[in-house]
């Protein structure tokens, strides 16, 4: 669902104070996923970088819906049979979730993950689906219908088939999680990008904050804006490899829940909150509302900035930034 427009601007070398930025790249979730940390030295940084690792492969225990034995997936198993006993972790991950549904009025949907696979954005499609097949895919999809239990801490899908996916909102919810750990094991420092999802804490060891480069995906080889990142996060959903143009529309692989229609209009949402979690979430959502509508959201909200690129190229921002500012 996510490309990764942010470029982290940070190095691997011994500076001020006897600290070290150490940094390590990987896969996981299936994505790239990097993890850069600010430490007394190598032991401390490795220390630092596997509890990181750790507590990603213990949430994607709990949440994955591709793991079939997770909580998530036995709520999907069991869509129109049962209610499913939770942890207190996965029940708030999805009522929270639940909420920002209702913020962008189902444009942002974890339900998302019951729609039919009808659209292919691998060159193969040559005409538009029917607007029959359309309406028919998302026809399991609704927030609505999932029912939860604040006393019982369950989790039901009323409709058979029914499905759960968090990967609009996990990965985000990763990030934050690796901040909150690091920071309890004594990291003061240190940033994480899991795909995208990047959340910051701390300074470097030379004292200036981390950066993140925000680039145009129609001129990927230009950054338009570089933003100091302090104690705060920023995601960047984007379209601009994968997609199809019928009858002169450009159609993106971020599908609209609600309508089973690619958004249109958009190729790329970064979103900078003080958490990750919300920032993923609102992205994929100001995403499929476009550029008009996504703004003005986001105009309502407090502590809450986004730049939204067009199909045309054209750099859209909130009222709270001056991209003129970070040039």
């Amino acid at each position: 669902m996510k490309k990764n427009f942010v470029l982290v601007f940070c190095f691997l070398s011994t500076v001020t104070f006897g600290q070290i930025i150490h940094k390590r790249k990987m896969s996981m979730l299936g994505s790239p996923f990097e993890m850069t940390v600010v430490a007394n030295d190598t032991i401390q940084g490795n220390f630092y970088i596997n509890s990181a690792i750790a507590e990603v492969k213990r949430i994607e225990n709990l949440i994955s819906d591709w793991i079939p034995t997770t909580q998530i997936s036995l709520v999907n198993q069991n869509a129109g049979l049962k209610p499913i006993v939770v942890s207190e972790e996965v029940y708030s991950l999805v009522d929270r979730a639940i909420k920002v549904s209702k913020l962008t009025s189902g444009a942002f949907d974890i339900s998302y993950a019951s729609m039919d696979k009808i659209w292919k954005f691998d060159g193969s499609m040559k005409s538009m689906p029917t607007e029959e097949v359309i309406k028919k895919s998302v026809s399991k999809i609704g927030y609505q219908n999932i029912i939860l239990d604040e006393n019982e801490k369950s989790i039901f899908l009323k409709l058979p088939g029914m499905k759960l996916g968090l990967g609009g909102i996990g990965q985000g919810y990763i990030a934050d999680k690796i901040h909150e750990l690091l920071w309890s094991k004594g990291c003061q420092s240190g940033l994480v990008n899991v795909s995208g999802d990047i959340n910051a804490w701390g300074k470097q060891p030379d004292g200036k904050p981390w950066t993140v480069g925000i680039v145009n995906p129609i001129n990927k080889n230009k950054i338009f804006a570089t933003f100091p990142l302090e104690d705060s996060a920023v995601e960047t959903s984007g379209s601009y490899e994968k997609y199809v143009t019928f009858n002169g529309i450009r159609y993106s692989h971020i599908i609209d829940p609600r309508t089973g229609y690619p958004a249109t209009g958009v190729v790329s949402v970064s979103v900078f909150a003080k958490q990750t979690e919300i920032a993923d979430a609102l992205a994929t959502g100001i995403f499929v509302l476009g550029v008009e509508v996504g703004l003005d959201l986001v105009n309502q909200l407090k502590g809450i900035e986004c730049i939204i690129v067009d199909e045309k190229g054209k750099i859209h921002s909130s009222k709270g930034i001056d991209i003129k500012k970070y040039k």
